[in-house]
């Protein structure tokens, strides 16, 4: 893949070049069209092929359908009851599922159905903001110290190694509690120490990209830095940009769901999955719906993306067995 997409970005340059010395006289916009119509053809069939191999994998496609549910449920779901997540129904505590409340209530009488609902869009929101923002600072940050080499390389490659080894937990569960556990500084703070890792195999794949003869030709022809990073040497790091940002999902449900069991995440009267899973872990035994359900949607959710993420990386990495030989497991 990356050679496919280096060989287009070299093309583009070598036109650029072309058309930046041709006078109009001998300029030809037919040819240029033409140029332009077999580029899109190749993206075009690339796109096909990568779409095929990851329908091949069966579990891949299975983690999307589970994941396409479970946004359809955070979304649609509320429709489908009377009550919100901050509803108490106070003659019907801690009651097991039943016609009037499908997943029960908890000690304060909230509905547990309603509540799972909300729990699932919040976790979702900052799974995916903080798995997005993360994979964009790393982009960023990781493709620039390899560019720009020197002096620039070693400072950042020195702040991504210090901020490694802080207790990166330790500081997010203090901030989160000292703010009063709003899900807005949560992703702030979980995207604040959770794009070093990705920057540094980002930052690894990147220095053998700025050897590259378009990278070369872009600098010949005086095109700005932040030009090249951003449309020569991110572009080429698209499927690993793709596979970090599937599995960026787990890793920040994982987290969200670790802080608020153990309370320094989401705070009421706000609800998510983490949350509610702290609320039943006393009573697994005298009310298991308390746990069982927004357990369930975790279990759900982080296999799910597991499955998207492997799918991917077989579809997009071209040296994949698994992916060529049609993802059987």
């Amino acid at each position: 893949m990356t050679t496919d997409v280096t060989t287009d970005v070299t093309t583009d340059v070598t036109a650029e070049a072309t058309s930046a010395d041709a006078s109009p006289a001998t300029a030809h916009p037919a040819s240029h069209k033409e140029l332009s119509a077999r580029r899109d053809s190749r993206h075009l069939g690339r796109g096909r092929l990568f779409l095929r191999r990851f329908l091949r994998n069966r579990l891949a496609v299975v983690g999307v359908l589970i994941f396409v549910l479970l946004v359809a449920f955070s979304v649609f779901g509320s429709l489908f009851t009377s009550y919100a997540y901050s509803d108490a129904d106070f003659a019907a505590l801690t009651q097991p599922p039943s016609a009037a409340h499908w997943f029960g209530t908890n000690q304060g009488g909230n509905d547990i159905y309603a509540s799972t609902v909300h729990g699932l869009q919040r976790s979702l929101v900052i799974a995916v903001s903080v798995s997005v923002l993360t994979v964009v600072v790393a982009a960023i940050v990781g493709s620039s110290a390899a560019y720009f080499g020197g002096r620039v390389e070693k400072a950042t490659l020195a702040v991504i190694h210090f901020l490694l080894i802080v207790p990166s937990f330790l500081i997010l569960a203090l901030v989160s509690h000292r703010l009063a556990g709003d899900w807005r500084v949560l992703i702030a703070v979980l995207t604040v120490f959770g794009w070093m890792s990705t920057a540094r195999v980002i930052w690894s794949v990147s220095t053998s990209l700025r050897e590259r003869d378009y990278v070369t030709a872009a600098e010949f022809m005086g095109v700005r830095p932040l030009r090249i990073i951003l449309r020569h040497i991110i572009p080429n790091l698209g499927s690993l940009l793709i596979v970090n940002l599937t599995l960026g999902v787990v890793a920040t449900v994982l987290s969200e769901t670790a802080l608020s069991f153990l309370g320094f995440g989401v705070q009421t009267p706000d609800v998510s999955l983490g949350t509610m899973l702290a609320d039943g872990a006393g009573t697994v035994t005298s009310a298991p719906w308390l746990f069982a359900f927004p357990a369930g949607l975790v279990v759900l959710l982080t296999v799910s993306m597991t499955f998207v993420g492997d799918g991917l990386r077989d579809a997009l990495d071209p040296t994949s067995v698994t992916g060529a030989a049609g993802g059987r497991r």
